[in-house]
């Protein structure tokens, strides 16, 4: 069976050392390259839709966390308050809400500026029991893909909307393949905050913004503070989780006496959406190792072109095409250890995209011999047209290893 865990030992993507501390894997150069490129695809989507990036520390004073309501109704879930003297305690925070509240409370606000889109990817932390704990999957160290969208009520519907068909766009690219979509609503026996009339204007707003989309009804699985739609995975191993959310939030913005001042001067609260286009990074790497069983897209592969001498002779002109290489902004490597067979092959167990060849007569004309990770070769080319190759299939974030013909 296919395993994040195995696949990201053989690769080299991540490490759980137990005196680290199960729960908290650490990112090898090869998963931290691909990450990274996600990062940065996902920070620019984001702002060309016009969320505004912030930085917040990854915990806070014990006050904050009371009155967002997670001591409240979520502290089992939490690592225990750190005290620096009797009436100083700081908490790692197991989400980011309360400080993005503290974004929009830090100057008065229009209604001109709704919606007012907050996004972060940031650090929270859950004190997850031992027994459940596993590779990237479930960790206690959480890198989360987040933001906050504060609106006026009349907005809720078109915002919604317009997130869901940004998950559909970032998925697209990630390769993604959601397994279905969720509304997750109250149910019986469990603890909300809020009143009824509260909740169902919020479930009938997700309602809506799910219209035409084939949605399960899932009671008892909201949030404590309001429904949600969620956006499900099935992992290798047939198990379903949450990969991406919307959440609508009336709570907090009562909680931080949230405010903005009306197109008639009055003022008026706002909605806070929660929403995460493609959930944390570990959940997320976890899925994306499994489905392409480590064979990334080119345009977040951790090496994109790996450079193979045939001999001593061919390595100074391996190593500048690699420089050239990298001043074009691709991930490249040479590699001159070992017959070229051998090298051949481990590049193949690294799924390497492109693997490059120069051999005497490909540095005596200036080209270069490439090998497609699927096995294909193509015809030896000019070294500036198998970068620009290379640099056309990562630009396009494409599945494919060729250009469109």
């Amino acid at each position: 069976m296919i395993d994040h865990r195995r696949l990201g030992r053989d690769l080299e993507l991540f490490v759980s050392d137990p005196l680290a501390g199960a729960g908290l894997p650490i990112w090898l150069p090869a998963g931290a390259a691909a990450r990274h490129a996600v990062e940065e695809y996902v920070r620019e989507l984001e702002r060309r839709a016009g969320y505004r990036h912030v930085y917040s520390p990854p915990l806070g004073k014990r006050e904050l966390f009371e009155r967002s309501g997670h001591l409240g109704w979520f502290a089992d879930e939490m690592f225990p308050p750190m005290r620096l003297s009797a009436d100083d305690e700081f908490v790692l925070r197991p989400a980011l809400c309360p400080h993005h509240a503290l974004v929009f409370a830090a100057r008065g606000r229009s209604y001109r500026e709704l919606p007012l889109r907050v996004a972060e990817l940031g650090g929270m932390y859950r004190a997850e029991r031992s027994g459940v704990l596993g590779g990237l999957s479930r960790v206690r160290a959480i890198s989360l893909n987040d933001a906050h969208n504060f609106c006026a009520p009349e907005q809720v519907g078109d915002e919604v909307r317009e997130i869901l068909r940004l998950i559909r766009e970032a998925h697209a690219a990630l390769g993604v393949r959601p397994a279905g979509f969720r509304l997750s609503v109250r149910g019986p026996g469990q603890r909300y905050v809020g009143d009824d009339a509260g909740w169902a204007r919020a479930e009938d707003l997700l309602r809506a913004a799910l219209d035409g989309v084939d949605a399960v009804e899932a009671p008892g699985e909201a949030a404590f503070y309001g429904p949600k739609i969620d956006v499900q995975i099935v992992d290798a191993a047939g198990r379903e989780s949450t990969i991406s959310t919307v959440q609508l939030d009336f709570d907090k913005p009562e909680r931080f006496d949230l405010s903005y001042t009306d197109s008639d001067g009055s003022r008026k609260r706002p909605v806070m959406v929660h929403r995460s286009l493609v959930g944390s990074m570990e959940r997320l790497f976890a899925y994306l190792i499994e489905v392409h069983q480590g064979a990334f897209p080119a345009w977040y592969a951790p090496v994109q072109l790996l450079l193979l001498p045939t001999g001593d002779a061919q390595a100074d002109a391996a190593r500048r095409l690699c420089r050239e290489a990298e001043a074009a902004g691709l991930r490249a490597e040479v590699d001159e250890s070992g017959s070229l067979g051998a090298r051949v092959r481990d590049a193949a167990r690294r799924r390497v995209p492109y693997v490059g060849v120069l051999g005497a007569r490909e540095v005596a004309d200036g080209s270069v011999s490439l090998r497609l990770r699927d096995g294909r070769g193509l015809d030896p080319m000019p070294r500036a047209d198998a970068l620009r190759l290379v640099g056309a299939v990562v630009a396009s974030r494409s599945a494919d290893l060729l250009p469109p013909a």
